[in-house]
């Protein structure tokens, strides 16, 4: 099942994003099976204030494990975090559902 999980940077946390960010691909490394789509939110300066993962598993509680254990979660990085089943209509240009 797709899941949008979705997260807002503290603000003024640019520093522990970047201290941070080795140890959060690594983790995404080893769960790149389950993601669709993955990367950095960005502000009007074109600096990372969020992130934004399309991934697809079993079910939500699955979902919020994998935004939960994330080393960006873990330090403290997210104010807010939304995680929402997701449908997916477009892909690769093209519409594929109804």
């Amino acid at each position: 099942m797709l899941f949008a999980i979705q997260c807002e940077d503290k603000p003024d946390s640019l520093d522990l994003r970047m201290a941070t960010r080795p140890k959060h691909l690594e983790y995404l490394d080893g769960h790149a099976a389950t993601i669709i789509q993955g990367g950095p939110v960005l502000d009007a300066g074109g600096k990372p204030c969020g992130s934004l993962l399309l991934v697809d598993v079993a079910d939500q509680a699955a979902a919020e494990a994998l935004a939960a254990n994330d080393p960006y979660a873990l330090a403290g990085l997210f104010g807010a975090v939304s995680i929402r089943p997701f449908r997916q209509v477009f892909s690769g240009g093209a519409r594929i559902a109804g």
